[in-house]
């Protein structure tokens, strides 16, 4: 593993291909590796960075408060120790929030925007309550059943069509990448601890976005679900009215995680908006 070291943090990072960078940025208690279906593409057309952002996967977990602050200058900080000036930048659920409040304190480093399956956060902290609970109860289940764990929770992140594929045949690889087995066997490697969901609800807490959107004039490419469970598409129709150099793109048939299970369609359309 390849590792960043930023103001004695230890952020694990992988970097694919060649040509102009674009950096991934994954979601709530998640961690880079959600993002090979885009890397294995991107990376022949891009130099495609995935990071676990602190407190995830294998990179330093320090047990204190999280901001939306802290966590993009932690992203600052990996593109400085790369040498990378300026990047496209891909975030999606939280690592979408991530990427809103990156764009807004540091805009000369960002060339596109991509955001997906995200949202702008709201003035109150409730919302934040619910999803840490929720993701709490996952991580306990996880410890004690891997299997149950992935199956709750895959009735709110796929497609009912997509879920069926999967538990028809948990061998059979998806798009020749993973199969359900395979994510399953994932989720047990460096999982989230207690202490950061609590950390990671932290930094969500100090998002909230909705006032600044207008303030993005890059060319920006917003992607969502037909079928999101997690962030309604209204709510992703609404960043589009917002954002004034924005596209919505919506993927048919697909659930909160559809950069998995419509690899082929969404990696299509990165390709198309970063290269145009």
């Amino acid at each position: 593993m390849t590792y960043a070291l930023i103001n004695d943090l230890k952020l694990a990072y992988i970097c694919q291909g060649n040509g102009f960078p674009i950096i991934f940025i994954h979601g709530y208690g998640g961690n880079k590796e959600f993002w090979n279906p885009q890397i294995r593409d991107m990376s022949k057309f891009f130099k495609a960075i995935a990071f676990d952002i602190r407190g995830t996967g294998e990179s330093d977990r320090p047990n204190i408060p999280y901001t939306m602050n802290m966590l993009a200058d932690d992203m600052m900080g990996l593109m400085d120790f790369l040498g990378i000036e300026k990047a496209h930048i891909v975030g999606r659920s939280f690592g979408g929030m991530i990427a809103q409040n990156f764009i807004l304190r540091y805009p000369q480093k960002v060339e596109k925007l991509v955001l997906i399956a995200t949202n702008y956060g709201r003035p109150d902290t409730e919302w934040v309550d619910i999803i840490q609970k929720s993701n709490l109860e996952r991580i306990a289940l996880l410890e004690k059943d891997p299997y149950l764990a992935f199956k709750q929770e895959s009735r709110f992140v796929y497609h009912m069509k997509f879920r069926k594929e999967m538990e028809e045949n948990p061998k059979r690889k998806f798009f020749n990448l993973f199969s359900m087995e395979d994510l399953i066997k994932s989720s047990t490697i460096n999982p989230p601890r207690v202490q950061d969901i609590i950390n990671q609800a932290k930094a969500m807490k100090t998002h909230y976005t909705l006032e600044k959107l207008a303030e993005i004039k890059h060319k920006t490419l917003l992607i969502a679900a037909s079928h999101d469970r997690l962030i309604p598409l209204s709510v992703m129709q609404e960043i589009n009215n917002l954002i004034p150099n924005s596209i919505l793109k919506v993927i048919q048939n697909s659930g909160h995680f559809m950069t998995q299970s419509k690899a082929p369609e969404v990696n299509k359309i990165l390709i198309e908006f970063l290269n145009s």
